[in-house]
């Protein structure tokens, strides 16, 4: 007798449905994009300083509750959004696997600029579909006030700088 609907696995399914696992898909397909494109990394660091180059890093929850399930600890203190708390001495990414979104779009080459905020716009479109899909919260907000409402709900362990008082 042969099965014509194979038994499920609830893991498979569950994994297959898990938004965790789903936005790493979705970084995937971005970053295979974002190489395709080719835009040139100069290891500035300016991509991690943000109040100095006039930048703000906006992310929605499931990706603060990815980044701070993936990522190591901070290489900075909290402050109020001057810098990411992750860029280390050498200005580079401590967090870059689990770096959200808007953190994957951006480089300083000029020539990629277009194309960045083309794909930035199409991949937070499909990242607002799937909050939707799992019916979380679309709460699209700078990185910085996730981060402090996550520390003041005793999940985010970290110091804060001295003008965050």
């Amino acid at each position: 007798m042969s099965d014509i609907n194979p038994p499920v696995n609830p893991m498979t399914t569950r994994a297959l449905s898990d938004p965790q696992t789903e936005l790493r898909a979705l970084y995937d397909q971005l970053d295979n994009e974002v190489a395709d494109l080719g835009p040139v990394c100069q290891l500035s660091g300016r991509c991690c300083r943000f109040q100095e180059y006039g930048h703000t890093l906006f992310v929605s929850s499931l990706e603060v509750q990815f980044l701070l399930s993936r990522a190591p600890e901070p290489e900075r203190l909290l402050d109020q959004g001057q810098t990411c708390p992750w860029q280390d001495a050498r200005n580079r990414c401590t967090a870059r696997g689990a770096r959200p979104l808007g953190c994957r779009v951006y480089f300083c080459d000029p020539a990629y600029q277009d194309s960045g905020e083309d794909l930035s716009e199409r991949f937070i479109a499909r990242l607002k579909q799937l909050t939707e899909k799992h019916d979380l919260p679309w709460n699209y907000a700078a990185l910085h006030r996730h981060l402090h409402q996550e520390r003041d709900r005793g999940v985010f362990q970290i110091d804060l700088a001295i003008d965050c008082s």
